[in-house]
């Protein structure tokens, strides 16, 4: 543990900050799982507007920086894949 006054700022900071981070990312995760479920159920009006949420939550996280810019566009693209194959097939 730290003995300095700043460093235990510090701390407190970092471990709020992590905590933040961690609910972005659950919630991208989330998203992108029910997009997944949906797509997987064949219901195409589900999975159109989930993935307009998924894509807005992947994007919030790269604005923040707990994801990077190739991170998300990976992420978008993959899904766009399959919803695509849902639509086709």
């Amino acid at each position: 543990m730290p003995n300095i006054k700043s460093a235990i700022k510090r701390v407190k900071v970092i471990e709020k900050k992590t905590a933040i981070n961690n609910m972005i990312k659950t919630g991208c995760k989330t998203a992108i799982k029910k997009v997944e479920v949906a797509i997987e159920q064949n219901n195409k009006e589900e999975a159109n507007a989930l993935f307009v949420t998924a894509t807005k939550k992947i994007d919030q996280a790269c604005t923040k920086g707990v994801i990077k810019k190739n991170t998300a566009a990976r992420k978008k693209s993959n899904l766009a894949k399959k919803l695509n194959a849902l639509k086709t097939a």
